[in-house]
């Protein structure tokens, strides 16, 4: 065992509290900026769309975009910045897909999907796991694989928006800002604190790794990871609360769309990534498999609806992945 030294106390210590000011952030910009969008009568799909799913996702492309312009300027190692943001990226869309995705149906219980739910939303995200395998089988993502990712998300976007809006997926969405000045500049604000705690992870997981011996990767998945999926932890627990699983249900699988699409393009148009094997051969493939087995049973083996038991059966599959990626790939 390795022993830690005051110095890594000290690095671990600012991390937490950078990690926590990160999901702060990142909830407080979203929260704000639905309150202008009501205000200013921005479209429900644009709201839904946009904001929703690529504001609670802010932690993951805001560690992104800091770590690829810190690779690019030579403050971050290519290879341990890489993995960690990718790591916490994976970490991230899974712990949506599977033990949030478990926590709503557990606490909610029986709930239908629509068809045109999976038509429009469910599908596309099985879709951009394969997209990301195919593109980063070879180790790395370039340039144009993250321009590659980056026009399947405008093509994503812009087929959702030809489509009539499901006005129940907003029912949770709060009131209209009353104050747009002040909403606009915390919200504004709240963005600079997620990109400012997010240089602060990296650069304390960046050290981490160095001191202990770790594996960026799986550092990623198991702290950044986790604690970037704290603003859908929120979103599902009102959905339980109020009755009202539409949302939270849109929101993490349209979190997985965003994730790989926007994330990882964006970082690999900045500064290229290397990506770690363990995504390759065990983040993705269990995503895929797990996604499209939700899929047919869905579609073909159940009645269309999923509840407590299939929630139960989520959280047993989110345990298997984690354990799975520290037995198989601990380094």
């Amino acid at each position: 065992m390795v022993a830690l030294d005051t110095a890594t106390i000290l690095e671990l210590a600012a991390g937490t509290v950078a990690l926590v000011t990160l999901v702060k952030g990142a909830g407080t910009a979203v929260a704000r900026s639905l309150a202008l969008a009501r205000h200013f009568d921005v479209s429900e799909d644009l709201v839904g769309m946009f904001v929703l799913s690529i504001g609670t996702s802010l932690p993951e492309i805001g560690t992104h975009l800091v770590a690829s312009v810190g690779i690019l300027g030579g403050r971050l190692e290519y290879v341990v910045a890489s993995g960690t943001v990718i790591g916490a990226n994976m970490g991230a869309s899974t712990a949506q897909q599977l033990f949030l995705m478990g926590v709503l149906f557990v606490g909610y219980g029986r709930y239908r999907p629509t068809k045109s739910f999976l038509r429009s939303s469910y599908l596309p995200m099985l879709g951009a796991f394969v997209l990301l395998l195919a593109l980063g089988v070879d180790g790395t993502i370039s340039r144009l694989d993250g321009a590659v990712l980056l026009l399947a998300f405008a093509g994503y976007a812009y087929r959702r928006f030809s489509e009539p809006v499901d006005r129940a997926v907003l029912a949770e969405v709060p009131q209209e800002s009353t104050r747009v000045g002040r909403d606009a500049a915390v919200a504004a604000g709240a963005l600079l604190l997620v990109l400012a705690s997010a240089f602060v992870v990296l650069s304390v997981v960046e050290a981490t790794v160095d001191r202990l011996r770790l594996s960026g990767s799986m550092l990623g998945v198991v702290t950044v990871g986790i604690a970037a999926a704290l603003p859908e932890l929120t979103t599902v627990i009102e959905s339980i609360r109020r009755r009202t699983p539409a949302l939270a249900l849109g929101t993490l699988v349209g979190s997985n769309v965003v994730n790989p699409l926007i994330g990882i393009g964006l970082g690999g148009v900045v500064s290229t990534y290397a990506v770690p094997p363990s995504v390759i051969l065990w983040d993705l493939p269990f995503k895929l498999a797990v996604g499209a087995g939700l899929f047919a049973y869905l579609r073909f083996v159940g009645d269309g609806s999923l509840g407590r038991r299939e929630g139960g059966t989520m959280l047993v599959l989110y345990l298997g992945y984690v354990i799975g990626r520290l037995v198989l790939f601990p380094g």
